[in-house]
């Protein structure tokens, strides 16, 4: 049975179709990559799939949803402010409990971002702030996660330690991303996303780098036209 489904659904700004229409479904136990260049409608695809009264869900928008002025701390703990009574969580964040630091400083650990801990997000780096957003994620501990762009801000190295990390914590997630070689790699299955419809839809194992490269023809297009 399908944990997430789309049936001709369609996403438009404006008079504008962004989406659609698409018919997608996911199932427990799948690694999804969507993929496609810039603008192809990746990110509204994976806003569809995102239903917030399904607490079984976890998000990790494009934008991160930091808060810049709070801990590295308070933003990881917050991925779980649901699982807590309100009182709990306001008593936690004036002054966190040992066993919440200890929780939240060993995903930070598994991500090289220990040392942040109490550092405030706003003074951290793109990547730093991108890695403190997936340990939120992997903090909440959902059953299922929608990443978008989880990656975009590492190095090879950061990005192959994150996919890693996503990928052993959540048995069904679905990831929107650019890095083709590391969807291949760490997805089971390939979604390519082109004019907001699935052009391609195959098991990873079946597929390679060149097989994907259409997908971005027209943005390397007009990279090279600039």
């Amino acid at each position: 049975m399908a944990i997430l489904a789309l049936h001709e659904a369609c996403a438009s700004y404006g008079a504008n179709r962004a989406v659609g229409p698409v018919t997608l479904s996911v199932e427990e136990g799948e690694h999804v990559a969507l993929v496609g260049r810039s603008g192809a409608g990746k990110s509204t695809l994976l806003s569809l799939l995102f239903d917030p009264t399904r607490r079984e869900l976890a998000l990790m928008p494009q934008e991160l949803g930091l808060v810049q002025t709070l801990s590295v701390f308070h933003n990881v703990y917050m991925g779980r402010l649901a699982a807590h009574g309100t009182w709990y969580n306001i008593a936690n964040l004036l002054r966190p409990f040992t066993r919440e630091v200890e929780q939240v400083s060993e995903v930070l650990d598994s991500l090289g971002m220990g040392a942040k801990l109490w550092s405030p997000v706003g003074e951290l780096s793109g990547g730093q702030r991108q890695r403190t957003a997936v340990a939120r994620a992997l903090y909440q501990r959902a059953s299922v996660l929608l990443a978008d762009e989880p990656v975009s801000a590492l190095d090879v190295t950061r990005s192959a330690d994150v996919m890693r990390a996503i990928t052993d914590a959540y048995r069904t997630a679905v990831v929107a991303m650019h890095d083709v070689e590391l969807a291949l790699r760490y997805c089971s299955r390939i979604v390519g996303i082109d004019g907001g419809l699935v052009a391609l839809d195959q098991p990873a194992k079946r597929l390679s780098v060149p097989d994907l490269l259409p997908l971005y023809e027209f943005e390397q297009a007009v990279g090279q036209d600039a």
